[in-house]
């Protein structure tokens, strides 16, 4: 590649919740490397991240992200069990993504994007392209049970993990030849490594007990009985609360395999990051010192591909290694 042309690469950043804060790192480390994707596409938090650092705010989200405490985090929860199509409420994330990114619109951004969703009603995979930057990666994380559905267009939209958790099939449809993955479920077995329980906390730490102890977190009778049997585990077994996540991970990992295997990413990136909890978001440092460490890992593979895809002749686009094309 020594005449600057490579081919046009898309990032296709996976679902995974609090485990993705290990976008961050993964795209510090391909920065580091000189590469720049052309195209990036992302699921549920995925699309946040990529969102984010399209519009030029990546170190405004890691500087937040790396600010997080627990007590914090149930700050933004927002949580309600009344008269919503989820736990989390969403409307104090979302005043926070807002004040950072104001009405910034899609096509605004300096390369193609698009943040990942799913149909409620009819299971179709959704590709939002156009409007608010906000408001789609809003969309594309309404994780169903947790997260209320978002109305847009006409219909119920919900994360986009249920239908295309790795969107490797978006970045080729947005005209990337070299398409590098990044699977956040990847490491399921990865949760045998938190000591203690064989049934580990489905948030990653006692979510109850920092309710009752973190007046005005929660809106008045939220912690009520309905609410305590959601949270609360009496027994050796999970909560309501750790089935329904849990069953949830399980099905987003057998999705994700079933993708990946029929569109597989010509790289594919796997952090080590199975063990973080749902909600522990205030592991920020680690999990983006591991989306680094992941890249180094596959920094012979990232090479490798780059190499053959300028020798096999097809056509490519021809921008600097550190440019970004439309």
């Amino acid at each position: 590649m020594a005449n600057g042309s490579r081919p046009r690469i898309g990032l296709a950043l996976g679902a995974g919740v609090a485990r993705g804060w290990a976008h961050i790192g993964v795209i510090r480390e391909l920065g580091r490397m000189g590469i720049r994707p052309d195209v990036v596409a992302g699921t549920s938090v995925g699309a946040l991240v990529g969102g984010v650092h399209l519009a030029g705010r990546l170190d405004a989200l890691e500087s937040w992200a790396l600010g997080l405490t627990r007590r914090k985090i149930v700050g933004y929860l927002d949580l309600r069990l009344r008269r919503s199509g989820g736990l989390i409420g969403g409307s104090r994330l979302t005043a926070e993504m807002r004040a950072h990114l104001g009405d910034m619109a899609i096509h605004e951004l300096p390369a193609p994007f698009a943040a990942i969703a799913t149909d409620l009603v009819t299971g179709h995979e959704v590709w939002l392209r156009d409007g608010t930057l906000v408001d789609a990666m809003r969309a594309s994380f309404s994780l169903p049970g947790i997260f209320p559905p978002v109305l847009r267009d006409g219909r119920w939209i919900v994360d986009g993990a249920l239908v295309n958790p790795v969107p490797v099939s978006a970045c080729r449809a947005l005209g990337a030849e070299l398409v590098i993955g990044i699977n956040l479920n990847a490491d399921i077995l990865g949760k045998a490594r938190k000591p203690g329980s064989a049934v580990p906390t489905a948030a990653g730490f006692d979510l109850l007990s920092l309710l009752d102890d973190s007046p005005g977190a929660a809106p008045p009778g939220m912690l009520d009985s309905l609410s305590r049997r959601v949270f609360s585990r009496d027994y050796d077994g999970p909560s309501l609360f750790g089935v329904m996540v849990s069953s949830l991970g399980i099905v987003l990992d057998r999705i994700t395999r079933s993708r990946l295997a029929g569109d597989p990413p010509d790289v594919l990136i796997a952090p080590r990051i199975g063990h973080l909890g749902l909600l522990e978001f205030d592991r920020a440092a680690e999990a983006i010192a591991e989306g680094e460490a992941a890249v180094r890992r596959s920094a012979t593979e990232i090479s490798d591909a780059l190499c053959v895809f300028a020798a096999s002749g097809r056509p490519r686009t021809t921008v600097p290694i550190n440019g970004s094309g439309r």
